[in-house]
């Protein structure tokens, strides 16, 4: 049976780190993503005051931007790997008094195991994109019922335009190629709606322009 998404394959992680890509393998843009990540959540509502879930964390891309923003010990991160977090943590946090490396938790399943009842953001910046719907469905439904105290989930997904290019490999309008049954993921808007909803969400669209043509949805309890 082939692998979920790249990351799922056998080795992955370590051959990676091995070769210190621990930026390259998160999706490369280090600098101006993890900008735009912190930027988009700010926009959103986002204050230093506020407790942020970064899900699929990778290497700390937007943590080493958000923790010296946020107060001490408001953020938290979960990823497939622990390794590649400790490695972002060890070689990219400027600041690490501020995070408490126990805030770094390995989640293979969205789960979200350790994460304080206290989180009221939580973001997933290109996650999703790469694994099949069930998971951001599993994702939403796990943050509704673990997360009391969540006022916003934002995540990033590509799209295709409509259900007769859904089963077509479709360009995304930086260039990716998107599928319906293989990664990267593309999804309905459609979907995206009814899967929020089904979770107890409120989602909308929004119109920023975001790196290879991901969309950003932000999801609020309802």
């Amino acid at each position: 049976m082939p692998a979920l998404s790249p990351y799922h394959q056998p080795g992955f992680y370590d051959a990676a780190l091995a070769r210190g890509r621990h930026r390259d393998i998160v999706g490369g843009r280090w600098d101006e993503t993890g900008k735009l990540q912190l930027a988009l959540l700010q926009k959103a509502g986002l204050k230093p005051q506020h407790h942020l879930l970064d899900i699929g964390a990778g290497s700390l891309r937007l943590g080493c931007r958000a923790v010296p923003w946020l107060e001490p010990g408001h953020y938290w991160a979960t990823d497939l790997s622990l390794a590649l977090m400790r490695r972002g943590y060890e070689q990219e946090l400027h600041d690490k008094p501020r995070l408490d490396p126990s805030h770094l938790i390995e989640d293979a399943d969205f789960s979200f195991p350790g994460v304080p009842e206290t989180i009221t953001h939580a973001i997933a910046f290109a996650v999703f994109t790469h694994l099949p719907m069930a998971f951001l469905r599993r994702a939403l439904l796990s943050a509704r019922t673990r997360l009391p105290a969540l006022q916003l989930f934002a995540f990033t997904v590509f799209l295709a335009p409509d259900a007769q290019t859904l089963t077509r490999p479709f360009r995304q309008a930086d260039g990716v190629v998107t599928h319906d049954l293989k990664p990267p993921y593309h999804l309905l808007h459609q979907d995206v709606l009814h899967l929020a909803r089904g979770a107890g969400f409120r989602s909308r669209r929004q119109t920023a322009r975001l790196p290879r043509g991901q969309v950003l949805y932000l999801a609020r309890p309802v």
